[in-house]
Formats: C-alpha cells, sequence, structure tokens
C-alpha cells in the first residue's frame, strides 16, 4: 500500500450553501466526529467534522496557529504545523462579569477530590476487551471517488452489521471485515452535514443540497433534511421546510443531530425538528422581537441549543435545554458576555465550551468550559482550559463540533498540548481530567509515553477510549484508560510497515473521522479534492481500516 498524500489547503468561508474548502494536513487541533468526532453512541468519535486521525508534525512555536495563520500557512505550503507547549497542570480562578465566582481554582496534578478513585473496582466497567492479540493487520482500503472540486465526505457510522460512509452523492454501507459494498442510498446532491448519533435501531440523519451543481448554479444551497435507516440501507424521508419567520425559500442548514427520535437541524436562517422514523414536522423555532433564534443544537442522550440575541457586536447568548418532542425550554443559562459562539460538548450532562472575550487566541475556540444543571439552569462550575495546555477543539460557528475530548463518570476528559518527553527525541502529552462539579483537576492522568500522543475519542462505560498517535516509526494504538485511576490497556496497535504508516499518518486531524469498536478501527476523510498534478500518482484513500485477531 503506498503512501497517500497529505491533505489541502484550509478551509476558508464559502459562498451560502458551499462546501468549505479541503482542509490542511497537520496535527489535529480538537472529533464528528464527532467524528465527531460527543461521541458517536457506543461506537465510536463523532464526525466533525468530527472524527479525529493524527499524522505525525514536525516541531513548531509551541502553540497551535490561529485560524487566520492556518488559511495563510495552508495556502502557501498545505502544511499546518501544530505543536504543543510545556504544561503545567493548573485552571485558574476567576470571576465573571457578574461579580460572582465561577470558576474553581485547580489544586494541581493532585489536587481535588478524585470521587472516581474511591469506587474501585465500580468505575473500570465498559464493552471493550483486550484482545489475545492485539497487533492489527490491515482490514480494507477504499480509494477517494474522482471529483473535480473540493466535496464534502462528512459522515461515517458502525453497526453490528455494516459500517457505513458518505460517498459522492450517495451513502455507502460496506461489509466491515471485507469493506465489499453491500448497499447504496443515492441522494439527488451532496451531504453537507450529518449526525454523530445513532438511535438505538441504527437510524441517523443528514443534511445534504437540492441537486447536483450546474453551470448556472455551482454552489447549490444545503436545504434538505433526511434520516437513514443503516440496517436497511434506505433513506427513510426527506423534506425542506421554509423558516418560522415567513417567507418562500427553504432553510438552509449548516448542521443536523439526532436525540431519542427527535432530528435537529440549525443554521442561521432558522431550524425545524423532525420525527426520526416518520419525518413528521416537530416543531420549528422562532425569532422574537429581539431577533434571537438558535444557533444550531447538541443531541445524544438529551438535546440542547445554543440561542443567539442582540445585535452582530453586541450578542447574547443563551444555552437551552429543550424537551425534544415540543421544543421547549427546560432550562436556560445566559452565557457571560464577551462570547459570541458556544459550542456544546455534552447533553447528558450540559457542557459547553467558549472563547470568552477571545481570549484562546490559537483558532481551538476554547478558553472556558461550563458545566450547567441541565434540569435548572444553574451553573455549576466554569473551568478555565488554558490553550497553551490542553489541546481540544471546538468548530467557530457550528454547535457540535469539539473534538479531542470525552465527558463521563462527572469529569471531562482532555488531552494536554505536547511537550518534550523523557527520551531524547520527541515529544509526548497526557489525559487529564476535571471533575464537573469542583472545576477541579482530579488526581492521576495518562501518559502518551514517549513519542506517542493521546487523544480521547469516546467513552466506554466509564473507560475512556483513546488514539495514541505513534511516532513516523511506529503504528497507532488504541487504548482504553480506566476512568478513575487512569490505568492504560492496549486494545490494538498497527502495522510498523512504512507504506501502512505513510496510509495511516495520511489523515488530517481535525477533518477526518475514527471509529473504534471491538478490535474494528476505522479512518476515514471528511473532504476530497481533485489531486494535485505532483500527486497524481499516489493512492489516496477514502476510508482505511484495521481489525485484531
Amino acid at each position: 500500500m503506498p503512501p497517500q498524500n497529505p491533505g489541502y489547503g484550509y478551509p476558508q468561508s464559502p459562498p451560502p450553501g458551499a462546501p468549505p474548502a479541503q482542509p490542511g494536513y497537520g496535527f489535529p487541533q480538537t472529533p464528528p466526529g464527532q467524528p465527531g468526532m460527543h461521541p458517536q453512541q457506543g461506537y465510536g468519535y463523532p464526525t466533525a467534522p468530527m472524527q479525529p486521525q493524527y499524522p505525525g508534525q514536525p516541531a513548531g512555536n509551541g502553540k497551535k496557529f490561529s485560524t487566520q495563520m492556518q488559511i495563510i500557512v495552508a495556502a502557501a505550503a498545505a502544511v499546518v504545523l501544530i505543536i504543543g507547549a510545556g504544561v503545567v497542570y493548573s485552571a485558574t480562578s476567576g470571576d465573571d462579569k457578574t461579580g460572582k465566582n465561577t470558576e474553581a481554582s485547580s489544586a494541581g496534578t493532585t489536587g481535588g477530590e478524585n470521587k472516581g478513585g474511591e469506587s474501585g473496582g465500580a468505575l473500570g466497567g465498559g464493552d471493550e476487551k483486550p484482545p489475545a492479540n492485539s497487533k492489527s493487520t490491515v482490514g480494507f482500503q477504499l480509494p477517494q471517488p474522482k471529483v473535480t472540486d473540493t466535496t464534502t465526505v462528512a459522515g461515517s457510522w458502525l453497526t453490528d452489521k455494516v459500517y457505513v460512509k458518505t460517498g459522492v452523492y450517495e451513502i455507502v454501507g460496506y461489509d466491515p471485515a471485507k469493506g465489499t459494498k453491500l448497499w447504496s442510498i443515492p441522494l439527488p446532491g451532496q451531504v453537507c452535514s450529518a449526525s454523530k448519533h445513532m438511535s438505538k435501531d441504527f437510524k441517523t440523519a443528514i443534511v445534504f443540497e437540492a441537486g447536483k451543481p450546474t453551470k448556472a448554479n455551482k454552489y447549490q444551497p444545503c436545504n434538505q433534511v433526511g434520516a437513514l435507516d443503516l440496517t436497511t440501507g434506505k433513506l427513510l424521508w426527506s423534506k425542506s421546510v421554509t423558516a418560522a419567520t415567513g417567507g418562500d425559500e427553504p432553510v438552509r442548514y449548516d448542521e443536523v443531530t439526532v436525540s431519542g427520535s427527535t432530528v435537529a437541524a440549525g443554521g442561521t436562517s432558522g431550524g425545524a425538528a423532525f420525527n426520526l422514523t416518520t419525518g413528521a414536522e416537530l416543531w420549528k423555532p422562532t425569532a422574537d422581537a429581539d431577533g434571537c433564534y438558535d444557533m444550531g443544537y447538541g443531541g445524544g442522550e438529551a438535546l440542547a441549543t445554543v440561542r443567539k440575541c442582540g445585535s452582530y457586536d453586541n450578542p447574547q447568548l443563551t444555552v437551552q435545554s429543550l424537551n425534544p418532542t415540543t421544543g421547549a425550554p427546560i432550562s436556560s443559562y445566559k452565557m457571560p458576555p464577551g462570547v459570541e459562539y458556544a459550542s456544546i460538548v455534552s447533553t447528558k450532562p450540559l457542557v459547553v465550551a467558549a472563547d470568552v472575550g477571545d481570549t484562546a487566541g490559537d483558532g481551538s475556540g476554547i478558553s472556558d468550559f461550563f458545566s450547567i444543571d441541565a434540569a435548572t439552569g444553574k451553573l455549576l462550575v466554569r473551568i478555565s482550559a488554558d490553550a497553551d495546555k490542553y489541546a481540544a477543539r471546538c468548530g467557530s460557528t457550528e454547535v457540535e463540533t469539539c473534538q479531542h475530548l470525552a465527558v463521563g463518570n462527572n469529569r471531562l476528559y482532555v488531552p494536554t498540548e505536547e511537550h518534550e518527553g523523557g527520551g531524547e527525541y520527541g515529544d509526548t502529552n497526557e489525559i487529564v481530567a476535571f471533575d464537573l462539579t469542583t472545576g477541579k483537576l482530579v488526581g492521576g492522568k495518562a501518559d502518551a509515553g514517549d513519542r506517542y500522543t493521546l487523544t480521547p475519542l469516546r467513552m466506554d462505560g466509564t473507560n475512556v477510549i483513546a488514539y495514541k498517535q505513534p511516532p513516523y516509526d511506529k503504528g497507532g494504538q488504541i487504548v482504553s484508560i480506566d476512568g478513575a485511576t487512569f490505568k492504560e490497556t492496549l486494545l490494538m496497535e498497527n502495522p510498523g510497515d512504512e507504506a501502512v504508516r505513510d496510509a495511516e499518518s495520511s489523515f488530517s486531524g481535525d477533518y477526518s473521522e475514527v471509529i473504534y469498536s471491538k478490535g474494528q478501527l476505522f479512518m476515514s476523510e471528511t473532504m476530497i479534492s481533485e489531486p494535485r498534478e505532483s500527486s497524481l500518482n499516489d493512492k489516496e484513500y477514502l476510508v482505511i481500516s484495521f481489525r485484531t485477531s
């Protein structure tokens, strides 16, 4: 398997309805997802754009680049160089604009209550078990489809019988072991966004274009919402809706999510919710006299929205927990001043990330996490997440695009930035956890080991499933981390052959998807583009999979 050519330039703002530009090749910033990768329920990380993969990277200047810098670098060299700084494990305290203390100070790596540790073995539960032999082999590879322009292929899911991936004008189901095509769902236009969540009976939702590009209209609007039955390989229904504020123009959607039997799609011009099985319209959010609207939704075990009010120069964001069937708010929490965008990390428990006052300075979209009581709307704790120390990432405009983090055991698990390891060459990092009630770092951490980098993918019961980005001469690993003790168990180690390493590391971290379940690992692209002339002789993959015995 020859090496794959790296990705393309960092995405820029497209015209309305247009797919974003092809992402750059580099180390991941934050899932899904996610996979995206807000992990996909029971199977993998959120699509993310959602699901991360992690190519090796050269040394940088000690900080993640800002979005503007990434665009400049991608345009010049198509390579994003990202490296972490040395890490000091602490969370600073401070006051919000109301004068109330909303941040909890950290006592360091050994400070704070380790509530999970008190339960001992009770927190060791999970479905993923180590195989007799953790050495993996390459399962199958799917070549990238031929395209003439940047094309979004976000969306990948794994059921008990099929691996499903977005293609070009279609959704395809593959045999998880052999990679043979089991079924295909043709679409009139290209997928724009896909939910990282599935229902228990393997149904999910997508947003797609109304038709194929034409000479007169190169960019088709993303105004179609549809539901997929991943078991039968059927498009259950698809439809568009007009805005609740009136007019005949169909609403354009930026993202879509699933919570229970509800599909919720959101965009700047409005949104709507539907029954997942029948497509019956459940509710439309309405704009009030202050111009408030739902920016987007977070799904999974519950449903929440980020609602924006006020002017462009002086926005006021409110996080609401919603009744999925009626859309009625259960609770509301007003974000502090200086927050222009917010991302829903988890709906149960309700955790939100934001870049307050644009202070993160690294393009990660995160300066603080907010742990909120979904029943009352009360802020439990505000956690400062210094961008120089922690490496999670959220999208700048979409509500459910956070990557490289996991929530479980009343804890938020995040990776630290890379820093020098104990060996002569190569950097490393750790996964640490914040208590969502106290905001403090709990005792303990999971070490990646010299020349490896750890990133959370999803929860597995009370354990964290994580990917280990390897050094240049080894294959990647999947590990299960005990959510209380941080003890690591190796689940998979990929081949170290040069061709396999090159293929594994060629997936851009922020713009690819990872799903791991029961000895199966799937890595896939979320965007593809016409090959550059210099790479015409190189194989480029849409999907690569690995399996243990």
